[in-house]
């Protein structure tokens, strides 16, 4: 006899791709039900079923529609992606009132091919814990994971999508009058700006290559500065900066200051960069301020691998390219709140002391933190690879099945990163 309780399932804002749509029709093979809400005529380019509504409501009133949605059809999980868009936002906050399991769904930080599955949201208020003692126990009883990439997917493909849910969300702004979208940019200056930027791409691509390989083979001491978009909503919610910039100049003056004369420091751009922030401008104007003009570059472009496993040390806000840096044992220093910034993984005195004395690798926790990370927040599959999407899906009909026993601990568990954001000033700009 099957025991296993139905779950009653809300799909807010999804992928870019039929992974909802999907997981909503296999949910209703197993017996649960699945409901929809449409905040955006985008919202259902790839939903093309029954169970969604519209919500075509002012912003300020969605956190009380909502939370009377979740009451009346005694929803049991309400599914999102990107925890930090504006309507997930307030989703997490209803569903901690009322008990309801609020799941975040995003890009894996084991990329590319895993996707993150994790309860009550990511980042700042993420409950993996950060205790290496408590990793290293609970790792103990979890499998290694397949790293091997298994599924992949074009990049153009995954663009096209993204432009087609925000052009239809802009073109037909009329049927959903109220939306707040939380996007950075305007839809159409930063397409622009992206097809600009393609111009010069190949050049400085060949120029990074050059300058990677110049200072790999001739073992020069240098550092990598990983770069994200400045859209991304970590720089915004997850760390002590409004811009990029201040972190740019935070680093450069501190690499002027405390790095041995000879040091190289490398500004690696984001691949996806729409090169509207004009980065390479910005670095040089900064490190001619600060003296360092000769040892100081930004690259578009280069092999990370290779340059991760000759650089002295990595620096990043809270990029995933840490996990990488990580794993070719190069140190890292975390200047935001990220969830592998953990003692005996990442350097935890001061940036200036990174530049001399940079903290080691632990592989050995490495190695548990990963499995622990894999075998609880992280799912193998893909939100654009069709058998990608069975697989992720499958897992994911498993963990809400076994009432998502394997995440770690609920709302009332504390949230371990929560002390150092305040300590570090994310909230004091939000």
């Amino acid at each position: 006899m099957d025991m296993t309780v139905s779950r009653r399932v809300l799909f807010l804002q999804g992928p870019t791709s039929a992974f909802w749509r999907e997981l909503a029709v296999a949910l209703e093979h197993k017996g649960h039900s699945t409901f929809k809400i449409h905040v955006a005529l985008g919202d259902q380019l790839w939903w093309f079923r029954r169970g969604g509504i519209c919500y075509r409501g002012r912003f300020s009133r969605w956190r009380t529609f909502l939370k009377d949605f979740l009451t009346r059809n005694k929803i049991t999980e309400v599914l999102y992606y990107a925890d930090r868009q504006p309507y997930h936002v307030v989703a997490q906050e209803v569903c901690a009132q009322l008990g309801v399991n609020a799941i975040a769904i995003e890009n894996g930080y084991l990329r590319p091919d895993w996707i993150t599955f994790e309860r009550d949201g990511m980042g700042v208020f993420s409950h993996f814990p950060s205790s290496p003692i408590e990793i290293q126990a609970l790792a103990k009883n979890c499998r290694t994971p397949d790293l091997e990439t298994r599924y992949r997917h074009g990049f153009a493909w995954e663009i096209f999508n993204e432009i087609m849910y925000h052009g239809f969300n802009y073109l037909y702004r009329p049927l959903f009058p109220f939306f707040k979208s939380g996007r950075y940019y305007d839809l159409f200056a930063e397409n622009f700006s992206g097809l600009y930027d393609l111009l010069g791409k190949t050049k400085r691509q060949a120029q990074a290559e050059a300058l990677v390989g110049h200072l790999v083979s001739s073992e020069k001491l240098f550092f990598v500065v990983a770069l994200q978009l400045q859209a991304d909503k970590q720089i915004k919610d997850n760390s002590p900066f409004h811009h990029l910039a201040e972190m740019i100049d935070l680093v450069t003056a501190s690499f002027a200051a405390y790095a041995e004369s000879e040091a190289i420091l490398v500004f690696k751009q984001h691949p996806h960069d729409n090169g509207r922030e004009n980065w390479p401008d910005r670095v040089s104007a900064g490190a001619a301020r600060h003296g360092v003009g000769d040892r100081v570059f930004c690259i578009d472009g280069g092999d990370l691998y290779g340059m991760l496993r000759a650089a002295k040390g990595c620096i990043t806000v809270n990029s995933t390219v840490g996990l990488h840096a990580l794993r070719v044992n190069c140190p890292m220093k975390v200047l935001g709140i990220a969830i592998y910034d953990i003692p005996g993984l990442t350097h935890q005195d001061s940036l200036d002391t990174f530049w001399q004395t940079p903290a080691a690798v632990d592989t050995e926790l490495c190695n548990d933190f990963i499995k622990f990370l894999a075998a609880t927040i992280q799912i193998k599959g893909s939100f654009y690879d069709k058998a990608g999407r069975d697989t992720a899906i499958k897992t994911i009909i498993e963990k809400l099945e076994d009432e998502l026993s394997t995440l770690p601990n609920s709302a009332h568990a504390p949230r371990p990163r929560m002390a150092k954001a305040h300590e570090i000033g994310v909230f004091d700009k939000l």
